[in-house]
């Protein structure tokens, strides 16, 4: 880390000091988590005892450790750091996650999240199986989905193997194997966490159909008359703040709040279970089958992650039976490496506007950009009651999902679109859309 980063995320994160819990939206009755940050940093390079100490401001440890109950994304203060420091940003919260979850994951040659000692191929023929396997592999899990004609096999690497080295030795062994890691997936805006309030139920009915890959949603008021049906892909399904705010954004409606689906179906793939260390590509790849056999229309996908074998398959497959997928690219910046889903041909990649139309400093990007959304200046439900200010490309997504839906295709979706300011695609859509916070006496 250069000194003038170093310096950058010092300041930023000393502004955050001073912003307080004003830039950290917790829910009601959650606490931050106990234990510093600094110390699980400790023997980064670049990481001094003066930032450790920083670390371990509450707004901070929400950057780096996004595991609270929040859903309102960046603080404003780290939002506007810089594209540097938001890099650093993202290195610290990856490495974070790795490091409390070493049992589960290890890192990749750059330093992103996979499954620990897995690896994943894709429609394999029997004989390279059989190869795998006579190289020291086992099969963990084979997962065929007849409705996209899709197979996926898991594969535990030998004994003491890294997932990386295991992975070399299988393309060895049998080249011919489209193989792969498992990589883990984040929300992209604000974090995920399992929270004490019970999951939205209703079950979904017939008409317009939209789906979600998230985490779990809770009960609220605006979502008391919808219909939503949830399923888990890594466990049973479990609420959580950002899944429950994505959901209200298209399905809510609650005196002045109304999410800009309502009246639609919701179906909810849950592929966290609560676990943060979940969220996988396998995950995500069974809540596409599920999503595509449950005949949703359009399917939005608020979390980012790497480019997988696996997962582009399956995107491919769901696309060909005319299903409309939309994901945001993320909020680590612009010198941050293209996000995927957001990044695949034919995924509608969705950044986020401010109230005045301007695309969020904070946004990622995409090999390709389709719209802007609002992404700020807003408000989503939180589990149980109440509603709290959200800031991200996570809220932009579903509210271009929604109008996706309602349009038909991309390019009536585009005929709609509005100019906004700085990068947002072929416009802005769902303007309109945005809640203002001081309507619902969002916190």
């Amino acid at each position: 880390m250069s000194s003038l980063v170093r310096c950058l995320l010092v300041t930023s994160l000393a502004s955050s000091i001073v912003a307080g819990a004003a830039g950290a939206q917790i829910l009601p009755g959650v606490g931050l988590p106990s234990a510093p940050i600094a110390g699980a940093l400790g023997n980064t390079p670049g990481i001094g005892p003066g930032l450790q100490g920083l670390l371990a401001s509450p707004a901070a440890r929400q950057a780096v450790q996004p595991s609270l109950d929040s859903v309102s994304g960046l603080p404003d203060s780290l939002a506007q750091s810089g594209p540097a420091t938001l890099l650093d940003l993202r290195r610290l919260r990856l490495q974070q996650l790795i490091r409390t979850n070493r049992a589960q994951l290890e890192p990749d040659s750059a330093g992103l999240p996979i499954r620990r000692g897995i690896v994943v191929v894709v429609d394999p023929a029997a004989d390279s199986l059989a190869r795998a396997v006579g190289a020291g592999f086992r099969i963990v899990a084979d997962d065929r989905d007849p409705g996209l004609g899709l197979r996926s096999v898991q594969l535990a690497v030998p004994a003491g193997m890294s997932a990386r080295d295991g992975l070399k030795r299988l393309r060895r062994a049998a080249p011919e194997l489209q193989a792969d890691f498992d990589p883990i997936f984040e929300p992209a805006g604000g974090a995920l966490a399992p929270v004490a309030a019970a999951l939205a139920a209703g079950g979904a009915g017939t008409g317009a159909r939209i789906g979600m890959i998230d985490g779990g949603v809770a009960s609220h008021p605006s979502l008391a008359g919808a219909r939503i049906e949830q399923n888990g892909f890594a466990g049973p399904p479990q609420p959580t703040g950002h899944g429950t705010a994505v959901a209200s954004l298209l399905v809510g409606s609650d005196g002045p709040f109304a999410g800009a689906a309502r009246g639609a179906s919701l179906l909810v793939a849950d592929v966290y279970g609560g676990n943060r260390a979940a969220g996988s590509a396998t995950a995500v790849v069974k809540a596409l089958g599920w999503l595509a056999a449950r005949r949703a229309q359009v399917i939005n996908v608020s979390l980012v992650g790497p480019p997988n074998a696996l997962l582009a398959r399956a995107i491919d497959r769901v696309q060909a039976r005319g299903i409309r997928i939309v994901a945001a690219v993320g909020n680590d910046g612009p010198a941050a490496p293209p996000q995927y889903p957001a990044s695949y041909p034919g995924v509608v990649a969705v950044t986020g506007v401010d109230a005045g139309g301007r695309a969020l400093i904070e946004a990622g990007k995409a090999s390709h950009l389709d719209f802007g959304a609002p992404g700020a200046d807003m408000a989503a439900a939180l589990p149980g009651k109440g509603y709290s200010r959200v800031r991200g490309t996570s809220f932009a997504a579903p509210l271009a999902a929604a109008r996706l839906m309602i349009a038909g295709s991309p390019e009536h979706l585009a005929a709609e679109a509005r100019p906004g300011k700085g990068k947002v695609g072929r416009g802005i859509v769902c303007g309109a859309c945005r809640i203002d916070p001081r309507t619902v006496g969002a916190r």
